[in-house]
């Protein structure tokens, strides 16, 4: 198997009773459901021996695949072994998934030992039993195997939470006290978020994180904090990080709380420190001081500084320090744990026997002197001043000019970092450009555009050319070029110029006049102006009244009756152009309704007033009944809708017994 391990691939266990019914109803859906005493006795035995073999396949299959997928502690990794033993008991995972192998075993034998009586049943009643005397047996051995079931889904559901952990690649380790600061270095060099708190024990379980360095993956574990007891007496918490110390190759970071603010003090930590020292013998290690910004080595007393660097230098531990708070030293603690761990695993390599049987395929040709005559390497020496003139000057980066050596030592990185960082800075790469003039690499204008070549339209000699042009312009203009030299017109040609203006003042004057006139209803009547229109024409009866207000004005009324007949409506019509002529208004509006009535396509060719209508639209109503009465469409839908399709009211069990299964 491979050292790198997905446990949420893992499908979901079903319980005792979801599993039966999942079987079950494969069985139903998967062989034949029709058989009559009729038939051959061969014919009937084959088929109840169909359906036992069958559910024998549905259960191999399944508690196969529950078996299968679950990691084997033989198999898999120590380290991996040793964490499933800490946090589910390594007895009781292996007895879950035995009485799953042990159920498939026994639902083997009983579809062979049932198959075999099918064989020498003499009715169809007598194969049924026997078929459904297989089938509860089978499924009694499953219901036994309740508790197994649930126990391995409550296991998947706690792998698929674990941290996908490489054990063979390169791996920084973080273990100490609690709450000494290693979920706030993980914070500072990873992605990780891991939740930090003011208190012991807020990490419990591991969490891995991912960095780079030397263009090379790391991946970082924070582990639980190990209090100094006996192994018998540490709890779960605690034994996962004894577990990852014992089993991992990677750079052990122990950290050390100087200012006892965790709550151990010092001499606590030293003793935690020599009580888990075999857990990581052989591996690089790294003595952490965090929250240096609190206190650091330089400021404990002689003996205890003392008593620590004797420790260090008998074991070979690299002292480190650090503050997480105002992230001093952060990064030199990564390099020199990801150093020390990149030695370590090469040193490993080349003492392995796998190297060694490398190095002896390998062969380096020397080559053999044929005479003492010295042949030194030959530089032209166009090559070698090249190169003198490269070491006194060089090309600046930031402005392109060539400067001496000792003002160029501005790095890129530098320049970045002093125009806003990474993301920030763009890298002009117009300075690497080799042209004739230096002062062109900046230009903006592009050497294509629109699919052409943009040096095609420029011409050099368009400032000469812009100024000759200028000068003849003024030439022309000085001589008259552009004065008007419309030749004199005849008499006759005038007399037809002022005759066609005549004509078009008038036809102007006559536009003037019709725009004057539609707007002539908004009069004054009574001494006021009315902007309604029907006021006026509801007031044309009364013609006496209206042509004593109109002389009074100055105007007659044949005038102002002509006037009113181009703006009134339907029946209005002949009123305005007979003055003796008078209506009622309740006749005029009745003949102006049936005016209307007219326009009405529903009401053409009917009588007028509402009798017939009525009929019609009776009629109408009543032809559209039926067709509404059966959903249809319009008078040419001959759809014939069906009450109860039989697809969908036959052929369906009822709610009686389904022992028949």
């Amino acid at each position: 198997m491979s050292s790198y391990y997905n446990f949420k691939k893992i499908q979901v266990i079903p319980g005792s009773e979801d599993l039966l019914n999942i079987i079950l109803s494969k069985i139903q859906r998967k062989t034949p459901t029709v058989i009559h005493p009729g038939y051959k006795i061969s014919r009937i035995r084959e088929f109840y021996m169909r359906k036992i073999k069958f559910a024998q396949d549905c259960f191999d299959e399944k508690l196969d695949h529950i078996t299968g997928e679950f990691p084997k502690l033989d198999e898999i990794h120590p380290f991996y072994a040793d964490l499933m033993n800490v946090l589910y008991d390594r007895d009781h995972y292996k007895l879950a998934l035995g009485q799953i192998s042990k159920a498939k075993h026994l639902i083997d034998s009983v579809a062979k030992d049932y198959t075999r009586l099918v064989k020498f049943g003499d009715s169809l009643y007598r194969c049924k039993q026997l078929k459904v005397a297989a089938l509860g047996r089978m499924a009694t051995i499953i219901k036994r195997q309740k508790d197994s079931l649930t126990y391995l889904e409550q296991v998947r559901q706690h792998l698929a939470r674990l941290p996908s952990i490489d054990p063979n690649t390169r791996t920084l380790l973080v273990c100490g006290y609690p709450n000494v600061g290693k979920s706030s270095f993980m914070n500072k060099l990873t992605r990780a978020d891991v939740d930090v708190q003011p208190y012991a024990f807020t990490t419990k379980s591991l969490f891995v994180g991912h960095m780079d360095y030397k263009y090379l993956r790391w991946q970082l574990i924070d582990t639980p904090g190990i209090l100094d007891h006996p192994l018998e007496d540490r709890n779960t918490i605690e034994m996962q990080s004894v577990t990852a110390l014992a089993h991992l190759r990677a750079c052990v970071l122990f950290f050390i709380d100087l200012s006892e603010e965790c709550g151990f003090s010092i001499d606590a930590q030293l003793n935690l420190y020599n009580t888990i020292k075999p857990l990581f013998a052989g591996k690089p290690t790294v003595m952490v001081v965090n929250k240096i910004d609190k206190k650091r080595m330089e400021d404990l007393d002689a003996p205890t500084r003392e008593r620590i660097e004797a420790m260090l230098a008998r074991d070979g531990v690299t002292l480190a320090q650090q503050s997480c708070y105002t992230d001093e030293g952060v990064i030199a603690v990564r390099d020199t744990a990801c150093d020390l761990l990149i030695a370590a695993r090469a040193d490993m390599k080349l003492r392995s026997h796998r190297v060694q049987d490398v190095l002896n395929k390998l062969h380096v040709a020397q080559p053999q002197a044929r005479d003492d005559v010295a042949r030194p390497a030959f530089v032209p020496e166009a090559a070698l001043e090249r190169q003198r003139a490269a070491k006194e000057m060089v090309r600046d980066p930031d402005t392109g000019e060539l400067v001496p050596l000792k003002r160029s030592m501005t790095l890129a990185r530098d320049v970045e970092a002093e125009h806003g960082g990474a993301g920030v800075y763009n890298v002009n790469l117009k300075d690497r450009y080799l042209l004739a003039n230096d002062d062109w690499k900046q230009d903006i204008i592009p050497e294509l555009m629109d699919g052409k070549n943009i040096a095609d339209f420029i011409d050099p000699d368009i400032a000469e050319r812009l100024a000759a042009l200028e000068e003849e312009e003024e030439r022309l203009i000085a001589e008259g070029f552009y004065d008007d030299n419309t030749p004199d017109l005849t008499p006759a040609e005038l007399e037809t110029r002022a005759r066609a203006k005549i004509i078009r003042d008038k036809k102007a004057l006559a536009r003037a006049a019709h725009s004057s006139l539609a707007t002539m209803p908004r009069m004054e009547l009574h001494g006021r102006l009315d902007p309604r229109p029907e006021r006026i024409t509801r007031r044309l009866n009364t013609l006496p009244i209206l042509a004593r207000r109109l002389a009074a004005k100055g105007k007659d009324l044949p005038a102002t009756a002509q006037l009113m007949r181009s703006v009134s409506q339907g029946g209005w019509r002949a009123a305005a152009e007979d003055p003796a002529y008078a209506r009622k208004p309740s006749e005029v509006m009745k003949m102006r309704r049936l005016e209307g009535d007219q326009k009405n396509r529903q009401l053409m060719g009917l009588a007028p007033g509402k009798a017939q209508y009525n009929q019609a639209i009776k009629e109408v109503r009543f032809t559209q009944r039926g067709p509404n009465l059966m959903a249809k469409r319009g008078e040419s839908d001959r759809h014939i809708m069906t009450k109860m399709p039989k697809h969908l009211f036959s052929g369906k069990r009822t709610i009686g017994k389904t022992d028949r299964r």
